[in-house]
């Protein structure tokens, strides 16, 4: 197999080299068709002689170097030309708005040029490999929002598979402009051979390549600060896209300046002292079991967005039980405070975690490990909604990296419902049963994931949305102005909307026959105003320095409810207190409950889940319901083993469809 392997690549540097020689080859034929006459000529010539008139000297370099920086920067244009993607013109011209974002577009090519032209010495070929490579990538880019709306990322480099994967289920066809470029590219390289053909001697090619890497510094700090690419005005293109798809965001930088971001932003480094070996060692411990074929019951999730109990603050007056409902469910199942790492936003953090079960996130561009492959392993049917938009967090992508079948969106199912508008809990909730009946023809049991989108702030702070002033909120006190009630109102308003909906929806599976096994959690506290105005005003300690203010900041509840049928097949009662979990630890819960076993890295991360309930990203701890920024040795030992094995398990794809 080795020396196969081996004469194989041998015979692959074989072939390159003979497909230099023949460009070389044909080149250099092409030179020698030049007249003599020009082919002498000074500006032609390979090297001025030392002896010659100044102007002549100034005029051979400007001849044999405008046109190179012109053509090279003319790659960048091109590149920009593709980036603009379906948004076409307006979107190309609204590069040239920002200098900035030009700049940061070509300076990298034009920089590339010069290093390359330095260490080549050619300026035809330099020129060629410059410009096959942000052809390359440009239209690589083109084809993948055309067919997936994914922008090409600095991740995706090394995804062979998957590149082949995606050119075997779609017709990719390029367009005129592709060959147009293609054959432009070809052109300018053949008219840099025969007309520019100075060489610079090794003392100019050292300096040049010195000159453009102390150039690209710069360039490089700003590429990778993610502040300036999101929020800086000088880089802010959004007036023809909607800033919170992460696609768009990327196509209104154009292609260069975003590839060489994402470069930056997908290093996922190792834990400090990570082994390999020792991960290994530590899930060799574990052995995957299966889901007895008797208790493979039905799951349900759903993950509610901004949903928190807010009555279990002293201060919040309500007029109206908005949380009767809910309260009811509590007692019917286990339930818990569930401690994100977010607030008022970044809702995929509490989402992927749970379906992951990593405490740390890495930006998904390849089959993961996680959750939804294990229940397809065990025959299960994987699917959920989100009643958005598909490019909202990319999750068109991801959720199928992260063992999705199916998932339904605004596009592919909801906006049938809605005139293409995204679609609130009182669509939500009855389509989650039908897919449910849906699935039940097929005779497998059903996994489903799904994110709600009503409760997604801001709240109107003019506009009273679900009812009149004071419906919800008791504020003789006047601790809250006009405007902070009218958003809290709201804010409520939409959860007793949401509550009426749930008690519909457990109603349904409190009187099916078959097991049903819903878990029901909130991703993070709501924005209440700007600077939190309403919690201030309030008088709610979101201190995360002190343990309440970092409960009352991070914690939202979770719920596990199983129905009757659910509890005899399990042979479980689902009641209780749960404890405070972190979402990475909620799946385990959720088989604790079940009294399944799971994969070897559930098992594993449930017994880590005894010592240590939640990894918080401040680099905090909940332990036993208490906050610490400090480990005893034996805690410090399961850190460390979590964390190794949490790298592994991101990085080391092991499951099977």
């Amino acid at each position: 197999m080795e020396n196969n392997e081996k004469t194989t690549e041998t015979q692959g540097w074989k072939r390159i080299s003979a497909w230099k020689n023949s460009i070389q080859a044909f080149f250099q034929a092409a030179g020698q068709k030049i007249p003599p006459v020009l082919r002498n000529f000074f500006l032609f010539q390979r090297q001025m002689e030392p002896d010659q008139p100044a102007w002549k000297h100034l005029l051979f370099w400007l001849w044999n170097s405008l046109p190179y920086l012109a053509a090279t920067a003319g790659l960048g244009v091109v590149s920009l030309w593709f980036a603009a993607s379906e948004y076409g013109q307006p979107m190309f011209d609204s590069y040239f708005e920002l200098p900035a974002l030009v700049w940061l577009n070509l300076g990298p090519v034009l920089l590339l040029g010069l290093l390359l032209y330095a260490a080549l010495g050619r300026q035809w070929l330099a020129f060629l490999l410059n410009g096959a490579l942000v052809l390359a990538g440009s239209l690589i880019n083109w084809f993948k929002l055309a067919l997936r709306n994914d922008p090409f990322l600095a991740a995706d480099v090394g995804l062979v598979r998957e590149a082949q994967n995606m050119a075997g289920k779609y017709e990719i066809a390029f367009t005129a402009d592709m060959w147009y470029a293609l054959a432009a590219l070809a052109a300018v390289s053949l008219l840099l051979a025969l007309g520019m053909r100075a060489r610079l001697c090794p003392r100019a090619r050292l300096a040049v390549f010195g000159a453009a890497l102390t150039a690209l510094l710069p360039l490089r700090r700003l590429w990778s600060d993610g502040d300036f690419y999101l929020y800086d005005l000088a880089v802010d293109n959004s007036e023809l896209i909607t800033p919170w798809a992460s696609a768009q965001v990327y196509v209104s930088k154009g292609f260069v300046y975003p590839f060489l971001h994402s470069a930056s932003q997908t290093a996922d480094k190792a834990p400090a002292g990570y082994d390999k070996q020792r991960a290994q060692q530590i899930l060799a411990q574990y052995e995957d079991a299966d889901i007895p074929e008797d208790q493979k019951v039905h799951v349900i999730g759903v993950m509610l967005e901004a949903y928190n109990d807010f009555s279990r603050f002293p201060q919040v007056k309500l007029n109206l039980d908005v949380y009767e409902e809910y309260h009811k469910l509590e007692q019917e199942g286990v339930s818990g405070n569930l401690i994100t790492n977010i607030f008022a936003g970044g809702t995929i953090d509490t989402e992927r975690c749970f379906l992951t079960g990593f405490s740390q996130l890495q930006d998904f561009r390849q089959d993961t490990n996680a959750y939804p492959w294990y229940f397809r392993e065990q025959g299960y049917r994987v699917e959920g909604s989100h009643p958005c938009y598909q490019w909202f967090y990319n999750r068109e992508n991801v959720n199928r990296y992260l063992g999705f079948e199916d998932y339904y969106f605004v596009e592919n199912y909801y906006g049938k419902f809605t005139g293409g508008d995204i679609a609130m809990d009182e669509v939500l909730f009855p389509e989650i049963i039908d897919l449910y009946e849906q699935n039940k023809k097929t005779g497998k049991p059903y996994f489903s994931f799904n994110v709600s989108y009503q409760g997604h702030g801001p709240y109107d702070s003019q506009k009273y949305w679900w009812s009149y002033q004071g419906d919800f909120i008791h504020n003789e006190e006047g601790k809250l102005s006009p405007e902070e009630q009218c958003i809290l109102e709201n804010y409520l308003g939409s959860l007793w909307s949401t509550n009426r909906h749930l008690k519909e929806f457990f109603d349904y599976f409190r009187q099916e026959e078959e097991p049903v096994v819903i878990v029901l959690f909130g991703d993070h506290n709501p924005w209440l105003g700007d600077d939190n105005s309403v919690y201030k005003a309030l008088g709610v300690d979101l201190d995360p320095a002190g343990e309440q203010g970092f409960f009352n900041y991070y914690s939202t509840r979770y719920l596990i409810w199983a129905n009757d049928a659910a509890k005899r097949t399990l042979g479980r009662d689902f009641s209780g207190q749960g404890p405070d979990i972190a979402p990475s630890f909620l799946m385990n819960q959720l088989f604790e409950e079940c009294g399944w076993q799971g994969p070897a890295y559930l098992q594993f991360t449930s017994q880590i889940m005894k010592t240590i309930q939640a990894f918080h990203t401040s680099g905090l701890y909940v332990i036993d319901g208490q906050v610490s920024d400090l480990l005893t040795p034996e805690q410090m030992d399961a850190a460390g083993d979590y964390r190794t094995a949490e790298y592994y398990q991101r990085k080391n794809f092991n499951q099977k469809d």
